[in-house]
């Protein structure tokens, strides 16, 4: 790791106005050149991996910690719940009304990571956070997200790897806080140095190889994540996340998938959200999944036409097709929990 400044700021203007690039763009410039580049660091737990790798060299960071307007949970007049940006990952799980409203969200960020990690990684980083690809975070590997001409795990080890949206880049997009946030329709706060702010949904705001193969999301240079917005659920509202992997804890999912089902007076479901995350470059709509159970009554054998249908426009590479079957067998419970 190259020796780097280290600052803190105070006010979201600062902190915007001294953020002279993305991660995204300092991590394209050519060895050396990006030498002079100030970031953000909220926990800081993606940001260190990727100076110890020697992938960034940035001049200095600029700690958001002590910046007010990025802490806290709290409940909006039109009933939406803002939580902000340096949130951590274990006040998120722990808090009482994202866990009486959001059971399945403080469930999905709660089995994240290690206890750990959680208390020190903040939700905003967790959106942030680039690829876990390991051809992405070797130096040895030139690849197309890093501005080379070639995806690596195209042709090679790809066990990990997407198996939607996989044209360009394979990665998968590494939060899985996103994947249920996507399935919650939460929308995300930017701040600029001019104190001018906007506002997205946070399923715009993640970008998709279609999009760009060198960033995962829309933030620009001099602006930073302020917040996120979820809004308050209906009274006929449920939602079910479930993951994979091939370790109980510890250890990133092979597959999740986030269901969110409304429900009319006759108990027929009037609204669906599906997304699957850990299998594509950001989270996967399953649009298919989602008709296959609108205006419709749950039950199991409904469930298990939208898990197949959930597989539509898959593109499994050669060694991670195994990825359909459990992808398919999440959606099939994850519907059945939702309804129930």
């Amino acid at each position: 790791m190259q020796a780097f400044d280290y600052q803190r700021a105070r006010s979201v203007a600062q902190a915007a106005a001294a953020a002279t690039s993305t991660v995204a763009q300092s991590m394209l410039r050519e060895p050396g050149s990006g030498s002079g580049d100030v970031l953000l660091k909220a926990g800081g737990i993606d940001l260190l991996d990727l100076m110890k790798q020697e992938l960034l060299q940035p001049a200095a960071l600029l700690d958001l910690r002590a910046v007010p307007e990025l802490a806290g949970i709290s409940e909006q007049p039109d009933g939406s719940l803002r939580i902000g940006a340096a949130t951590t990952l274990a006040e998120l799980a722990a808090h009482p009304l994202a866990a009486q409203r959001h059971p399945a969200l403080c469930g999905a960020v709660g089995a994240g990571a290690t206890p750990q990690i959680r208390n020190v990684a903040t939700v905003g980083g967790n959106l942030l956070q680039r690829p876990r690809c390991w051809y992405f975070r070797s130096a040895a590997w030139h690849c197309v997200r890093k501005g080379g001409e070639h995806c690596f795990a195209m042709r090679g080890d790809n066990r990990y790897h997407a198996v939607f949206d996989n044209s360009g880049c394979a990665m998968v997009h590494p939060s899985t806080a996103a994947t249920a946030l996507v399935a919650l329709d939460a929308d995300v706060e930017l701040a600029d140095a001019r104190g001018r702010s906007r506002r997205l949904a946070l399923e715009d705001f993640l970008v998709g190889p279609q999009r760009s193969l060198q960033r995962e999301n829309d933030l620009r240079p001099q602006e930073l994540l302020l917040a996120l917005y979820l809004p308050r659920p209906s009274g006929t509202s449920r939602m079910a996340y479930l993951r994979q992997g091939e370790r109980e804890s510890s250890d990133w999912p092979l597959a999740e998938a986030a269901v969110r089902l409304d429900f009319g007076a006759d108990a027929t479901c009037t609204q669906a959200a599906v997304v699957l995350g850990s299998v594509a470059p950001r989270p996967h709509r399953a649009l298919a999944a989602q008709q296959e159970l609108q205006g419709r009554r749950i039950d199991a054998a409904l469930a298990a036409r939208a898990a197949r249908a959930a597989l539509q426009g898959a593109t499994p590479l050669a060694d991670n097709a195994y990825k359909l079957p459990l992808v398919e067998a999440l959606v099939h419970r994850a519907v059945l929990a939702a309804a129930a």
